[in-house]
């Protein structure tokens, strides 16, 4: 056997590839379904309107615990069986939220949906140590592709199902949509065995080390927080404000939550083109993308245009994920037999800026309406970008590290 064969894993077939894709996209999606869903979960629940947003925090809140307490894991468990057991535990999180009768019941739910749901994080470093290097980026950037879709049809899915059936169907739905994913994929899977040896406390630990030893690392977890933060203010208050500023009802929310689904495109495109050694270029396109969709917002909310509001989620949603892309296949890159704590400490970051754009939108309506939400919006990834050039400043003057 020649050493490519002993060391270079072999393609994974398109079969896999598409399973992995369609896991990631509907594991992802019970992060995004209350989001177009607070103006009716809030006031059946008795949720006051200046927390409304919590509804969504909790669910990312959970999910950045799992990033950094459950997907390390990865690393020391076999991770077709941690991946299903935590599937197992969404469907019965999925269920609590749809019989949920108050809101504190509702948002501990929802803290648990997004613990159990950081398993596409487990699924997502594990199809990468399945593919050969020359292929990895186009391989999670198909996956990743997947994982986009669930992210953009979450919510007009979720809106749709609210409107015809209410919006106890959406959890009650997804929870028996999780329930046949557990079954599919205990028998589709192949199982992955890492290496590690290490113990759960110094696994954890190991992972905040990363942070100071890998500058990549930090580099592109500063960047992805920024950019999913206003990725999620941006979706959790636009739903708000086209009820109250253009009377829509939750279909309109949906048909205009469709039209977002269109940035899935980026992820693949990404994926491609960091294989293709412009991952730089694509970061810095990226967050100057994000940056401009809050100024067309706010132009579109100044001339009461909701073309405008679309065309900033789509140009928002496309900057987003083509930025998350090239962020993973930048810290994949970086020492394979680390692979779920780098993702882990990486999208951790990623879901901590998500939960607190979130938890910060209702109060921006309310208190400057959404010209604040656009300025905020703005800042974050100006803030990215300025830090981009900085360090691409410092990378000419000094060689560095890939990115």
């Amino acid at each position: 056997m020649s050493n490519n064969q002993t060391n270079e894993p072999a393609v994974p077939t398109a079969g896999l590839v598409a399973l992995y894709a369609i896991a990631a996209g509907a594991v992802v999606a019970n992060l995004y379904y209350a989001q177009p869903l607070v103006g009716l979960i809030a006031p059946s629940l008795h949720l006051p309107k200046s927390i409304a947003s919590l509804l969504v925090t909790f669910t990312q809140l959970g999910y950045a615990t799992g990033l950094l307490l459950l997907v390390p894991l990865g690393d020391l468990i076999e991770n077709r069986a941690l991946s299903t057991r935590l599937i197992a535990g969404a469907v019965i999180a999925l269920a609590f939220a749809a019989a949920a009768w108050t809101w504190p019941i509702f948002l501990a739910a929802a803290l648990l949906i997004g613990l159990c749901s950081s398993t596409v994080q487990i699924l997502v470093p594990m199809i990468a140590t399945l593919t050969p290097d020359k292929t990895r980026g186009r391989v999670v950037g198909n996956v990743m592709g997947g994982l986009v879709f669930g992210i953009l049809l979450a919510r007009p899915v979720a809106s749709l199902i609210a409107y015809t059936i209410g919006w106890r169907a959406v959890f009650a739905l997804s929870a028996a949509g999780m329930a046949i994913l557990f079954v599919v994929l205990r028998r589709k899977l192949p199982r992955v065995v890492p290496k590690s040896r290490e113990r759960y406390g110094a696994l954890i630990l190991s992972m905040f080390k990363l942070y100071a030893t890998e500058p990549t690392l930090r580099r592109r977890a500063a960047y992805q927080c920024a950019a999913f933060g206003v990725f999620s203010l941006y979706w959790t208050a636009v739903p708000i404000y086209l009820t109250e500023q253009f009377h829509y009802t939750q279909f309109g929310i949906a048909v205009f939550a469709l039209v977002g689904a269109a940035g899935a495109i980026s992820a693949p495109l990404a994926g491609r083109l960091a294989d293709a050694g412009y991952g730089r270029i694509g970061s810095a396109v990226s967050l100057a993308l994000v940056l401009a969709s809050f100024g067309i917002s706010a132009l579109g909310a100044d001339l009461h245009s909701v073309v405008l509001l679309a065309l900033a989620g789509v140009a928002l949603d496309f900057g987003v994920q083509a930025n998350n892309v090239l962020g993973q296949r930048a810290i994949y890159a970086l020492a394979p037999e680390l692979r779920a704590r780098l993702n882990g400490a990486y999208m951790a970051a990623f879901f901590g800026g998500g939960a607190l754009g979130s938890a910060i939108a209702s109060a921006l309506l309310i208190h400057g309406g959404w010209p604040l939400v656009a300025l905020v919006g703005a800042a974050a990834p100006a803030a990215a970008l300025g830090y981009f050039t900085l360090n691409e400043l410092r990378r000419r003057t000094r060689p560095q590290p890939a990115t």
